[in-house]
């Protein structure tokens, strides 16, 4: 059995014992998180629309807080001395999906 959930803009394929990284989420280590599910499938049975995933749970503890790669850029402009290098690394909470209940 496997779900697709949707948090942060995006959607992941999910099955119970996964540990993948979602953006921050904002609670503290060690918490319960429900997510949302967008699909469910077990075997041949295919739950996709709004009243089938009411009675559908996907839960999971959030393990910690991690970071993703460094991104690094430069912009320049010719001829008028002017440049800039910019970074970014973003946040994410590494959470363990622990339940997918079909109610």
């Amino acid at each position: 059995m496997y779900a697709v959930i949707a948090t942060g803009g995006k959607q992941y394929r999910v099955e119970e014992g996964d540990t993948l990284s979602v953006e921050r989420l904002g609670v503290s280590e060690g918490d319960v998180v429900t997510l949302a599910p967008v699909l469910v499938v077990d075997g041949d049975t295919v739950l996709a629309t709004a009243d089938e995933l009411s009675a559908v749970t996907v839960t999971g503890k959030v393990v910690g807080a991690v970071k993703g790669p460094k991104i690094t850029g430069f912009t320049y402009k010719n001829k008028s001395n002017n440049h800039r290098r910019w970074g970014h690394r973003q946040s994410y909470d590494s959470v363990e999906i622990t339940k997918i209940a079909k109610g």
